[in-house]
Order: C-alpha cells, then sequence, then structure tokens
C-alpha cells in the first residue's frame, strides 16, 4: 500500500514556489504578487516605525518628568485661624520629617524645598516663573538638571547666585555672570501694606531639563535665600520625595501620609500627568487597531492574487490531481503561495519599520529641512525631538498581526483551488 506524503512536504514548495514566479504569459499574477508583497511590507514598517515612535514619546516625557521633577510631594493643608482667616500650610520641621520620609523602605531621598511664583526680568524683557528653593546637594541630585553635556556653567557655583532654565536664558537674552531681576507680590509688610519684593540675583548656572515648560519657566535658588524672598522663615512649603521604582509610586502614599502626620498631604507625578499618559495609552491602542485596518487590506491583496493564480492554474490543477494529489495536498500548495507573499513581506517590513526607527531623528531633521522649518513644535509637544524606542513587545506584535492576517486571507482562495473538479478543469484543454 503506497504511504500518503506528509503535509508540507518538499514538492508542495516546490510547486507553490514555481507559482509564484514571473512567467511572460501570466504577468497580472506576477504583478499582483509584487503588489501585495510591497503592501504587507508598507503596513508593517508603518505599524513598526509608529510603535517604536509612540513608546519612545512616551518613555522621554516621562524620562522628563521623573528627571526633573520629585516622583512625589508631601504638602500641609492650608490652616484655619482666627476671623475666618487662612494661613498657608508649611512645613515648620522641615530637616526632621525630611529625615523621616528618607528612612522609609524604598525612599531615596527627601527633600525640603520653598515654593514661589515671581516675575522675572532683564532690561525690557520680562518672563512669569516658579522659583524653587532648596540645598545645593538636592539640586545636584537632579540628574535633568545637573547634566554637565548641556548646561552651562559651574553647579559648584550655586550658592552664589541662581540657576535657570535654558528657555528662560534664552527669551531674556541672559549669559552666564548677567544679573536679573525677580519680582515677588509678596513682599514686606509698611504702614501702605504689601509691597512688591524686587532683588536681583547673578545667573551661575543654566540648565536644559529637556522639557520645554520646564526650561522657560523653571528657577533654582539656594533654601536660605529664598526662605528670606518669599518669608518662609525656618519653615518649607513641601518634601519632595524620590523612590526607587517611580512606576510604583502609589504604594508609598499611605506610609507617606503616616509618616507626615496630620494635615498632610501627597501629590505623586501620576497626579500631575497620569491624565496625559492615559491619553497616550488609549492613542497607542486606537493607532494600533488603525494600522491593522491597514495591515488587512494590504494582506487581502494576496487574495485577489491568488484568485488570479487559481484561475490560470486550473489546467495544472486538473493535472495535479489526475496524477494523484490530494484536496489537501492543492490546498497547501495554494496557502504557501500566498504564505511565501506575506512572509516576505512581513521580513521586508520590519527591515523597513527598524531602519526608520534607527534613524528618525535624521529623518525628521530631512522633513524639518524640506518643510523650512517647524516640524516639531517643542512648545506644544513638550520635548525637543521625536524620540523612538523598538520593544521586543511591539515588533512581536506586529509580525504576528501580519503573518495571522497573511495566512487567514490565504485560506478561501486556496479552498476554492482545493474543491476545484479536476475534469471541468481540463474540459477544454
Amino acid at each position: 500500500m503506497p504511504m500518503t506524503p506528509r503535509p508540507f512536504s518538499r514538492y508542495e514548495f516546490l510547486i507553490a514556489w514555481r507559482y509564484l514566479r514571473a512567467r511572460r504569459a501570466e504577468g497580472g499574477v506576477s504583478v499582483m504578487t509584487w503588489i501585495s508583497l510591497i503592501g504587507v511590507a508598507l503596513g508593517v514598517a508603518a505599524l513598526i516605525a509608529t510603535l517604536a515612535v509612540r513608546a519612545g514619546f512616551r518613555a522621554e516625557f516621562v524620562d522628563t518628568i521623573l528627571g526633573a521633577n520629585a516622583h512625589t510631594t508631601v504638602y500641609q493643608l492650608p490652616m484655619q485661624i482666627a476671623d475666618g482667616v487662612t494661613a498657608p500650610g508649611v512645613i515648620s520641621d522641615y530637616d526632621a520629617l525630611a529625615a523621616k520620609i528618607a528612612a522609609l523602605p524604598g525612599v531615596t531621598r527627601a527633600t525640603p524645598v520653598v515654593r514661589g511664583q515671581v516675575m522675572v526680568t532683564n532690561n525690557d524683557r520680562s518672563n512669569v516663573a516658579e522659583v524653587y528653593g532648596l540645598t545645593l546637594d538636592a539640586l545636584k541630585a537632579i540628574p535633568r538638571v545637573n547634566d554637565p553635556a548641556v548646561a552651562q556653567g559651574n553647579i559648584e557655583d550655586f550658592d552664589k547666585g541662581i540657576a535657570i532654565g535654558s528657555g528662560i536664558a534664552r527669551e531674556l537674552g541672559v549669559n552666564l555672570g548677567d544679573r536679573i531681576r525677580l519680582i515677588s507680590p509678596d513682599g514686606a509688610q509698611t504702614p501702605m501694606g504689601v509691597t512688591p519684593r524686587i532683588n536681583a540675583y547673578e545667573v551661575t548656572y543654566i540648565f536644559t531639563a529637556g522639557r520645554y515648560d520646564i526650561d522657560r519657566t523653571r528657577i533654582y535658588m539656594p533654601l536660605a535665600e529664598a526662605q528670606s524672598y518669599f518669608n518662609r522663615e525656618d519653615v518649607a512649603d513641601e518634601i519632595e520625595v524620590y523612590v526607587g521604582d517611580p512606576e510604583r509610586i502609589d504604594d508609598w502614599t499611605l506610609p507617606l501620609l503616616q509618616a507626615a502626620g496630620d494635615g498632610a498631604q501627597v501629590w505623586t507625578w501620576r497626579d500631575s500627568s497620569g491624565s496625559f499618559l492615559r491619553a497616550l495609552d488609549i492613542e497607542d491602542d486606537v493607532m494600533f487597531v488603525i494600522l491593522a485596518v491597514l495591515v488587512l487590506i494590504a494582506t487581502m491583496n494576496i487574495t485577489s492574487g491568488l484568485i488570479m493564480l487559481v484561475k490560470n492554474k486550473g489546467r495544472d490543477i486538473g493535472i495535479l490531481r489526475t496524477m494523484g494529489l490530494t484536496e489537501g495536498a492543492v490546498m497547501r500548495v495554494f496557502f504557501l503561495c500566498g504564505a511565501f507573499t506575506g512572509i516576505i513581506g512581513t521580513i521586508a517590513g520590519v527591515v523597513l519599520g527598524v531602519l526608520f526607527a534607527l534613524n528618525v531623528s535624521s529623518i525628521m531633521a530631512f522633513v524639518n529641512w524640506i518643510s523650512g522649518g517647524g516640524a516639531w513644535d517643542p512648545s506644544i509637544r513638550g520635548i525637543y525631538e521625536l524620540p523612538a524606542k523598538l520593544q521586543a513587545w511591539d515588533l512581536f506584535r506586529a509580525v504576528a498581526l501580519a503573518l495571522f492576517l497573511s495566512f487567514v486571507v490565504t485560506i478561501f482562495p486556496a479552498r476554492r483551488a482545493a474543491r476545484m473538479n479536476p475534469v471541468e478543469a481540463l474540459r477544454y484543454e
């Protein structure tokens, strides 16, 4: 009794590959194959490039948040005093509280901070800025601020003046060594009321945190000077807390509240930016669905090409069936025709997508040159450049989606070929 060849035998691959090769008599089939292959490649490349850019944007956005801001902040609620007057919430024993918080498991450091808003002026230019009063050691511990590669000046000179963002320096036309004036509406008490406080400070350090909104609005001032300037003698406004795993910052909320005592509140980095991150996650899902539809449309060309191939190969199918090929073998031959197209197109798409992700900076520079500048506006997007981050999971799901769709769409024309009656196929031959 003759043995039945096992499924996907070598001869099935050879027949499928032969059918895919270009022949002048079947130019239409060859053209459809190339259209299908290019369509799948472009769809996969677009999907990988989009996922890489979205992942890079999110990673850069989060890194700029965590690299220039506290992971969470402990502060006191305002207090009601006599006659309905509200006193601002301040922390008097800030050194002891900071030491207590720093001793919590998982907390890397805790820093007392004085905060206030001012108007900053230089000659005829002015801007609004937020001042952070902290110690030199605390400033040096902020990664995005203490970055000699992009900063100007020596951070060790911080106690001799103030540190300002590069955006403020650019808008005010300020360089190292220049003196700028800070104007606070909450100044000294006089018989005529509260007068604005105006002090001049030397710019000893200019930093670039990588976020547009931080670089153009933030100023760092020595803690003791900030306490004097904002009328916060011997108190701090808040304790900035940094932890080992910022992604799990919510795990520290309860321990921090217990350590800070009554009236304390906690504000995490997720509270300030969580809505934007959730919007990014939703946008990622929507973009994946949209591009998945694009890949599906590209793979539908495989169906069109296979239908034409089955029609042109009707005589061959009849001969193969009379020679003993089973319906399953014929179906597998044409399934492999579509699978080859999907696999080759997917591989080409992965290569194109990876190359795009690795060279996205050069591509954006070219686009910016073509458009005459302004293709990437940091004032809208927050960060200064379009980043890309290749992740194994993104590559896997892009490849899996393309291959799955490529295999599924080949089933219908392959079944049609398998069910073709050999007698009908050879009747007019």
